[in-house]
């Protein structure tokens, strides 16, 4: 988000319903009953009028496979529109996924995940019929087991008692910030209990030391950081500045290296005591770029610029891994805003770029890209959660899931960013570039907010986000003129302006 001048420069419909189906679906054979060929699990993500998003998890029972398809009929006329996880087709009610290239070895015991969105009207039935190389994978009941004569002098037996079934318990979250980590397409805690990352972002640190005023913009001491909780509030962003980290020599000596190390980690440890997860975030970085869209013409990390630069940021990341790998309650978000489609002619080249880094085209400087940087974090032996945002200032997740990063600890989410002026900001972009990122990882909607000092269009964000169980932080705990940058409060003791008033009544609605 960029800010104020003085600081140099930011479902309408039914309610979403949840349900999930599970079919273990038995192979046939001729003679004797065979081992089941595959296990299907078909659900329901999220619903709304007129459309759903659906996921199928697909094991492999039988021998291996090298290339698979997958079919099935709709009993009650939906229609695809749009899959991953596999090539979709549809052809009157009869739906056929077909392995991508990456996806055709199906090792026995192995499984292949995928997700679609569909159409439906008058009743949204699950299909319980699917074939895999077309061969049926029947949910039918067994047959019952034909019983074994007995002497009618000899009294029957007394059944043996079935002991009662334990349903499944929920875990329970952790007390206090927890050490996240990614499970499927959720955030869990070490007791495995599904977390939603629900909070703010505290700006200051990106800009402050770079102009010469200090190190945060107004003050981060406990009670200011306890006002921020007592909006329920669970997660606090704290946007970073890498000149200011590495003490570089354009910087003022008090606002740079160690005393801003160690002031970013005592607000670090403020945020973990009041209970909630702090995240780490690259804003501000070096490397000039007059391009299109430029910031300012300053090679030092005076503005946002669109991609990090090979020469520091991975330095940045090693030190900032060094510093809280042995804490996985602290969080790493990679850059603050890519914008990299703004200076390429081409979306291959802008995604390219942002995940391999180099040369790219219309920026002169020497790129670091998304895994070159996870890879600078990983190497510390760090196994905290990254996220990586996308491209067009983080809200173009379009190609995530085609260019995201290795990430060799299974610990990356997905980060976004909305304003109501953004290209993404509405439910059909949402729906169409959103959910199908939302159904394989973690989705964090790092910064949401809007420039008409109210609050309309960040509740139809928190709603879409609500309805689907995803994350999201609001911009920002900052005292700053809503005309210049949405800015929650007006007092750092946490009294909320038109803008905040929307997102601190909702979070509290969402804590019993």
């Amino acid at each position: 988000m960029r800010h104020p001048p003085r600081l140099s420069a930011l479902l309408s419909g039914a309610a979403l319903t949840m349900a999930s189906t599970a079919f273990a679906l038995m192979g046939t054979a001729s003679g004797a009953a065979a081992a089941p060929a595959c296990t299907v699990e078909y659900s329901v993500v999220g619903q709304w009028a007129g459309g759903y998003q659906g996921a199928l998890t697909v094991t492999n029972n039988g021998a291996a496979l090298n290339g698979w398809t997958l079919g099935f009929a709709f009993p009650a006329g939906q229609v695809v529109s749009q899959g991953w996880g596999g090539k979709w087709s549809q052809s009157g009610t009869n739906v056929t996924v077909v392995n991508e290239s990456w996806n055709a070895a199906l090792g026995t015991g192995a499984k292949i995940t995928g997700g679609f969105l569909a159409s439906w009207s008058g009743a949204n039935t699950a299909p319980t019929a699917f074939t895999l190389n077309g061969t049926p994978c029947d949910s039918g009941t067994p047959p019952t087991p034909t019983p074994t004569p007995t002497d009618p002098t000899t009294p029957p037996t007394t059944p043996p008692t079935t002991p009662p079934t334990t349903p499944p318990t929920t875990p329970t979250p952790v007390t206090g910030a927890p050490e996240l980590s990614v499970s499927g397409n959720k955030f869990t805690d070490q007791n495995g209990a599904t977390r939603r990352l629900l909070g703010v972002n505290r700006s200051g640190g990106e800009f402050m030391c770079v102009q010469g005023y200090g190190i945060w913009d107004g003050p981060v001491d406990d009670a200011s950081v306890k006002a921020i909780a007592d909006w329920k509030a669970n997660t606090v962003r704290i946007p970073l500045n890498e000149e200011c980290w590495l003490g570089l020599g354009n910087i003022k000596p008090e606002y740079r290296g160690t005393p801003y190390v160690n002031a970013v980690k005592d607000l670090v440890t403020k945020v973990l005591a009041h209970g909630m997860t702090p995240v780490v975030e690259l804003h501000w970085t070096y490397g000039q770029y007059t391009g299109n869209s430029s910031g300012c013409a300053d090679v030092h990390a005076s503005c946002q610029k669109p991609m990090p630069n090979a020469q520091y940021t991975p330095a940045f990341w090693t030190s900032v891994a060094n510093t809280f790998k042995n804490d996985k309650r602290v969080v790493f978000d990679l850059f603050n805003e890519p914008y990299p489609d703004r200076a390429t002619s081409t979306a291959t080249q802008a995604w390219s770029c942002w995940r391999d880094g180099g040369s790219c085209p219309g920026i002169g400087y020497e790129v670091a890209g998304m895994q070159d940087l996870v890879d600078a974090v990983r190497a510390t032996g760090s196994k905290n959660l990254i996220l990586a945002p996308g491209i067009a200032y983080s809200n173009d997740l379009s190609q995530w899931r085609t260019y995201r990063p290795t990430d060799p600890a299974g610990n990356l989410a997905a980060a976004w960013h909305v304003y109501n002026f953004n290209t993404c900001a509405d439910e059909t972009c949402w729906n169409n570039t959103l959910a199908p990122v939302a159904a394989e990882v973690p989705l964090l909607a790092g910064e949401i907010g809007e420039n008409t000092c109210g609050h309309a269009f960040i509740d139809r964000v928190m709603k879409w986000f609500d309805d689907r169980g995803l994350s999201y932080l609001g911009w920002t705990w900052n005292t700053w003129n809503c005309n210049s940058g949405p800015a929650l409060i007006s007092s750092y003791d946490g009294t909320p302006t038109a803008f905040g008033i929307g997102l601190r009544d909702h979070l509290r609605s969402l804590t019993p």
